[in-house]
């Protein structure tokens, strides 16, 4: 039996009752083949509780991580209120789902509980995939204190920027503030490639003052007023929708060390006293530029993921691709959402199951030189699974 996967997805007023169409579609789709692993990718809106019990009603025993988005996506689009569910199945296939309660207070910890948990049981992981808390969790701090040979890769959940409400899944465990994981092995290999289509402007400004998560003031000035200066809206509406949440696709990029590539942090929203309310922590004194998108560049940003991903598998056909978008793709793409899922189809192919969602930032393995693997903002990451050889 070779290595394939299948995807359903579904539509109910009533979260168990979607979860359990969802997955019921899936099976149909697997045939008499059994399912070793579940990824779910539910609408924010939903109770996760009643998602997973309509999934796990059907897939007894069978291990299940999954995470809450804005909206899923597919082969056909992005789909608003849709329940997906993706099976995996294999011979020598064998997936394990982990949960990990405290990554909002304590992301360092969760990710030495990771490398823990793997000495533990003294067998490599073939990959690991990770879908943690987009809004409370720190990233950058769970990235750093992981080894760089960790085939680790991974996505934040969403929600509508105005709730503020993600949840993540694993076994029979949900709920928020958490990060849920599934260590991968057997007979497959994975391919992981990365982009994002946003340049940067003239603009340069200097980190003046940050807290935490807040970007309080710019060349000492409160962030929203110089937005303000660029963008011509007074200051006082960038403290309220739409503009509040516009900030997402108009991000900041600083340089790197040893690369001319920017690490792009991006704005959850802006508060009302005028700093910007991200998911990564700022140094004061570093330099930004401002950043701009668009979807020409998103498009050939999806294109190469979808080659990068490909290289490592050779000539083996993937059986599927897992898409984490960044929630900015979709508010700058809006309805363009079908070209980017195109580009990558070009790639590998239009009768590989595709499916996803839109996540608050990314992360993938660490590249030759680094020291940890990295997070990511407003960027798209493409996952292929194909049968090892």
């Amino acid at each position: 039996m070779t290595f394939i996967a299948a995807v359903g997805q579904a539509q109910a007023l009533d979260a168990r009752e979607a979860g359990l169409q969802a997955a019921h579609h899936a099976l149909n789709q697997l045939g008499s083949a059994a399912p070793a692993l579940a990824i779910v990718v539910a609408p924010h809106r939903h109770d996760p509780h009643q998602v997973l019990t309509g999934v796990s009603s059907l897939l007894l025993n069978v291990p299940i991580v999954g995470f809450s988005s804005y909206a899923g996506i597919t082969a056909q689009g992005s789909r608003y209120q849709s329940v997906i569910v993706i099976l995996f199945s294999g011979e020598n296939f064998r997936a394990e789902t982990h949960w990990f309660a405290a990554y909002s207070q304590a992301s360092a910890e969760m990710a030495a509980r990771i490398v823990q948990l793997l000495g533990y049981e003294q067998r490599p992981a073939d990959a690991i995939l990770v879908f943690g808390d987009g809004l409370n969790g720190n990233a950058d701090e769970f990235c750093a204190a992981l080894p760089a040979h960790l085939p680790l890769v991974g996505g934040l959940s969403s929600a509508d920027l105005q709730s503020a409400n993600g949840f993540q899944i694993a076994g029979l465990q949900s709920g928020g503030g958490a990060m849920s994981a599934a260590f991968l092995r057997g007979n497959i290999k994975i391919g992981i490639g990365h982009g994002h289509g946003w340049k940067p402007v003239g603009n340069r400004f200097r980190v003046t003052r940050s807290r935490g998560f807040w970007l309080r003031t710019l060349d000492g000035h409160p962030a929203s007023e110089t937005y303000s200066q660029l963008f011509g809206k007074p200051a006082r509406q960038w403290a309220f929708p739409p503009l509040n949440y516009t900030t997402r696709i108009y991000p900041l990029g600083f340089e790197q060390e040893g690369t001319t590539d920017l690490l792009i942090r991006a704005p959850l929203r802006v508060e009302a006293d005028g700093s910007f309310r991200l998911n990564s922590v700022l140094r004061d004194g570093s330099d930004a530029y401002l950043m701009i998108g668009s979807p020409s560049d998103c498009e050939r940003a999806a294109q190469q993921a979808a080659q990068q991903a490909m290289l490592p598998l050779g000539k083996t056909r993937p059986a599927f691709a897992l898409v984490l978008m960044d929630i900015g793709w979709h508010l700058l793409m809006q309805s363009r959402i079908d070209d980017q899922i195109r580009a990558i189809q070009n790639v590998i192919g239009e009768d590989v199951p595709l499916a996803g969602g839109y996540t608050l930032g990314q992360i993938v393995p660490a590249q030759p030189g680094e020291a940890h693997p990295r997070f990511l903002n407003q960027h798209v990451v493409v996952i292929l699974f194909a049968e090892r050889e």
